[in-house]
């Protein structure tokens, strides 16, 4: 059998790095939290830590992505496998001390493969001349947000304790991953690379996007910790909640497909400014209006708008960027944004313990995201085109 497309083999390798490093070893843990509060073994404050630990890794991940002299091929391999890793190591312990272990290492390596994705896979489409299949690229989280979700509701339907649950999941990241790793091909530099941009071909990191990106990530961070969890205290039955996170899911898979035909009419940057004034009135609705169908309509629009700034944020990197510095740049805007996922479940487990309440951080995020808007709309963010 010949192998697949060079084209389609790139598309599907980043979709599906992106569905098993966000989607199960990133973002797994929010609608386990639900089950793993039944089974007695998280709180909200406790919870929100263990969030905050994972985020803490991812962090660090972003800060060391651009300085590893691992071959990227083989940087994205490894974190794939270790991702699969800490995933089945939640359902083999009842440790606290482990789980915020695991949870550290899904963080670093979810951050690697979003930045050897992004750098990497991005560039090898536009110079297939197939910027079209990067939405496709993306979409590999939401498509992983919704199947985790799907499961974790099943989990639900049918009694599965929260152990066994990590377990099923792992276990699927550990068969995909094996099937994976073969298939990565030359869009991925098998030898080290060095360390550091040469100071020549350096260019000015733009302070302004970078912070806009980063109050992004703290923005969409509470509702990505706490969604199910404020759906679960306005309704009980799993069969109504569960399904908030399958709808962040399926809302971030299809925005990244409809917006990658937008592109042509609107700049990166406007985009962008769009995506942070919805995602701040989807972190209104639950405080506006507490109904289930509030916190529906949050899950659409925070998980409509997260994964579209992620993309538009990538592809600018790339737009104002030379090929040699362009991992740096994407490196300094995943940093920031894994600052501001940091920040967020520490703002909200805070909060709540002071007050019995998200609602305070909710409006304080949302307000925020309003005031970064004006970093993307200055004139030089009106420059229409792109390298990616």
């Amino acid at each position: 059998m010949s192998p697949p497309a060079p084209v389609l083999r790139i598309t599907l390798i980043g979709l599906v790095a992106l569905a098993l490093a966000m989607g199960i070893g990133r973002f797994a843990f929010t609608p386990m939290l639900p089950l793993m509060q039944d089974d007695g073994l998280l709180g909200i404050s406790s919870g929100g830590l263990l969030a905050s630990c994972h985020f803490l890794g991812y962090l660090m991940g972003a800060v060391s992505a651009a300085r590893l002299p691992l071959a990227p091929r083989w940087l994205l391999r490894l974190s794939l496998v270790l991702i699969a890793i800490g995933t089945l190591g939640m359902g083999l312990t009842d440790s606290y001390a482990a789980w915020l272990v695991l949870r550290w290492v899904s963080g670093v390596c979810s951050a690697w493969v979003l930045v050897l994705v992004s750098g990497y896979y991005v560039k090898a489409l536009a110079e297939r001349h197939r910027t079209s299949a990067q939405g496709w690229l993306f979409s590999g989280v939401g498509a992983g947000i919704a199947i985790a979700g799907l499961a974790c509701l099943a989990f639900m339907g049918v009694g599965l304790r929260s152990a066994p649950g990590w377990l099923v999941l792992g276990l699927t990241a550990t068969i995909v991953t094996v099937a994976l790793c073969p298939l990565m091909g030359d869009e991925l530099p098998a030898q080290r690379r060095p360390a550091r941009t040469p100071a020549a071909q350096r260019t000015p990191l733009l302070w302004g996007l970078v912070l806009a990106y980063g109050i992004a990530g703290m923005g969409y961070t509470i509702p990505a910790t706490y969604l199910p969890v404020m759906a679960r205290e306005i309704v009980a039955s799993p069969v109504v909640f569960g399904w908030s996170w399958p709808v962040f899911g399926l809302a971030a898979f299809a925005s990244t497909l409809l917006v990658s035909r937008l592109q042509t009419l609107f700049t990166n940057r406007q985009i962008w400014a769009t995506g942070h004034v919805i995602m701040a009135a989807g972190l209104l609705l639950p405080v506006a209006l507490p109904y289930i169908l509030a916190i529906a309509a949050a899950g659409l629009c925070v998980g409509g708008t997260f994964m579209v700034v992620t993309m538009v944020g990538m592809r600018e990197a790339h737009r104002i960027a030379p090929p040699p510095d362009v991992i740096r740049h994407i490196a300094a805007m995943t940093t920031a944004f894994a600052t501001g996922q940091v920040l967020g479940p520490l703002l909200a487990s805070a909060w709540f313990a002071a007050s019995g309440s998200l609602t305070g951080a909710l409006v304080l995020t949302s307000a925020m995201l309003l005031v970064s808007v004006f970093a993307l709309v200055q004139p030089a963010a009106q420059a229409r085109g792109s390298r990616a």
